[in-house]
């Protein structure tokens, strides 16, 4: 007669187990940043496209809902490396910790950027409820603040994105938890987001241009990839889910 041991400890990448939950919680996450993000751009726009925003009727509660989305982008991107952490130190800590880091300056950049443009929506609520406004003055300063926020959109989710693929896409390729392919495709795409902002920088090429664009899908395609894989699979069987913990 065999003695009963107790339960045996499900597989790391086993459904319900705590890797698989890891793997759930990070793909939704970063499922969130692409379903909060592209909204946010169209319900901004308002305040993005026209200039005398700041002193005319305004969209008040579009671009507030708009900039709550961004907030929620931002609160996802910090998710994803929070979730991923414990799993990818395992390959290597100064690299995880690295990705940490960029993930969060990337949030703190869109947060900044989300800040300016409430501060012109606070702006154009007060100068309507005032008389006598100096409407120049105000236009001038709605102008710096949306600078603000174009800045922001180009160093947050335009080039640190480019660390952060960088840094992930090397840890998931040197552990195959996912397909090599999947992070391939942010190393490769790394460079070229950056040259792509780079040339913005310079005034060389606009940054909604159809080459930048052309320029991000690389890196946009290894992010939601990466979540749908870690949603519908989680994590493949490899070494460091096994490799004790230091």
């Amino acid at each position: 007669m065999t003695a009963d041991t107790g339960p045996t400890a499900a597989p790391p990448t086993a459904a319900g187990s705590p890797r698989r939950r890891t793997a759930l919680v990070a793909g939704v996450f970063y499922l969130i940043t692409f379903l909060a993000s592209l909204p946010a751009v169209a319900l901004i726009a308002p305040v993005l496209d026209n200039p005398d925003y700041i002193v005319s009727a305004g969209s008040d509660t579009r671009v507030i809902a708009g900039c709550l989305l961004d907030i929620v982008n931002a609160v996802a991107c910090v998710g994803t490396a929070v979730a991923l952490f414990p799993v990818v130190r395992r390959q290597h800590e100064a690299a995880a910790l690295g990705f940490v880091t960029a993930r969060v300056l990337e949030a703190a950049i869109i947060v900044v950027g989300v800040a300016s443009l409430l501060t012109v929506v606070t702006l154009r609520q007060e100068s309507a409820a005032a008389t006598g406004a100096d409407a120049p003055t105000l236009v001038a300063v709605g102008a710096s603040l949306v600078a603000v926020r174009d800045w922001t959109f180009l160093l947050g989710p335009g080039l640190v994105p480019a660390a952060n693929a960088l840094l992930l896409g090397y840890l998931m390729y040197r552990s195959a938890l996912v397909p090599r392919i999947i992070p391939l495709l942010g190393l490769v795409g790394a460079p070229l987001l950056v040259a792509s902002a780079v040339a913005t920088m310079f005034g060389v090429n606009e940054q909604a241009s159809a080459l930048s664009a052309v320029l991000t899908v690389p890196v946009a395609a290894w992010e939601l990839s990466l979540g749908v894989w870690l949603v519908v699979k989680g994590f493949r069987p490899a070494p460091i889910l096994s490799a004790p913990t230091t």
